[in-house]
């Protein structure tokens, strides 16, 4: 029989399987991978880092996020984002692109950084009919002694946290449902929530830079599908590692709160795209948080990776729950009834 597949990331014994294959080619420094989400590929003096990223759960601003979810999966490399190939099908009888084009410029723009000049950023799209369902590839460079990957977290690394959670993941709600929460919650709430696209922002860019200036880095990941559960369990994953974090520490957007107390939904499992997961020594840690507080990024210290038989685990109220990812985010559940 053949199996029927939930909406949503596919499940974990599914991603092992088809990620599970050799490269034979020496250059390439970081293939497919559990909790890898960038290819690395040695190019002379440089590295290439590529990545291709489908967007989901969203149909507003698709454009916007085509370039923030794909940026910053380059970023956690520690290379600098500057290509992208994008392709944007859009429905039978559209009037021109509209958003959709108008977006990845803008969001290209908001990437550059002081001094970047007007060719590294992504701006060049190809127009096809069809459905509204941005598709890309992004890519950056970095030099290999710079080249950052989730395998290089080490036990007793400290977790930092860049930003309360669940930044994309409210705005997705506050857009889809606005009709029927309007009543509820009220316009000037609701536009709060659906801005979190932009302010906070969904980007890691920048919080990556201030990271790596901060101080030393051994991994980087951006929790997305799955929640902030999933991706210090992909963290953990990636590099082999035990992983102790203390829950309480963890903050949480009121505002995402609020959303999530309304539709029984876990706000740790809620789509997380703008939050930043840094392992680095403990030495480090704690000027990298200060940095990203300086800068007006909110962060915390929620944890500590630990050897591999020390396990995976949350510690809330002085009980230790399993660390194990989402079988799927609460989005899909939310809107799958």
């Amino acid at each position: 029989m053949t199996e029927i597949l939930p909406v949503g990331k596919l499940p974990l014994e599914w991603m092992r399987r088809l990620l599970d294959y050799p490269i034979s080619d020496p250059r390439v420094r970081l293939g497919p991978g559990v909790g890898l989400d960038a290819a690395v590929v040695e190019m002379g003096d440089r590295c290439l880092v590529v990545k291709a990223d489908p967007i989901t759960f969203a149909t507003e601003a698709i454009g916007w996020y085509a370039v923030q979810i794909n940026a910053n999966d380059i970023a956690t490399t520690g290379a600098v984002p500057r290509w992208m190939l994008a392709i944007l099908l859009l429905p039978g009888g559209a009037h021109g692109p509209g958003a959709g084009g108008g977006d990845l410029r803008a969001a290209a723009i908001r990437l550059r950084g002081p001094g970047d000049q007007p060719d590294r950023g992504p701006q060049r799209s190809h127009l096809r009919a069809g459905s509204t369902d941005p598709r890309r590839l992004y890519a950056g460079g970095v030099e290999p002694e710079r080249l950052i990957t989730p395998r290089g977290a080490r036990a007793g690394d400290r977790v930092i946290l860049s930003k309360p959670i669940a930044i994309e993941g409210t705005a997705v709600i506050a857009r889809e449902k606005r009709a029927e929460l309007l009543p509820i919650f009220g316009e000037e709430f609701l536009q709060r929530c659906a801005d979190f696209l932009y302010t906070p922002g969904i980007s890691v860019v920048e919080d990556a830079r201030i990271a790596q200036r901060a101080g030393r880095v051994h991994a980087m990941h951006d929790p997305t599908e799955g929640g902030l559960t999933t991706g210090l369990w992909e963290l953990a994953e990636a590099a082999g590692l035990g992983l102790r974090v203390e829950g309480e520490a963890v903050p949480v957007y009121p505002e995402t709160q609020a959303l999530c107390a309304h539709y029984g939904l876990d706000p740790w499992g809620l789509l997380a795209s703008g939050s930043l997961l840094i392992a680095a020594p403990p030495e480090d840690a704690p000027a990298i948080r200060e940095a990203l507080i300086a800068a007006g990024r909110p962060a915390a210290l929620i944890g500590e990776l630990r050897p591999p038989e020390e396990g995976r685990w949350i510690e809330r109220e002085g009980r230790r729950v399993p660390l194990q990812p989402f079988p799927r985010d609460e989005l899909a559940r939310l809107f799958e009834g």
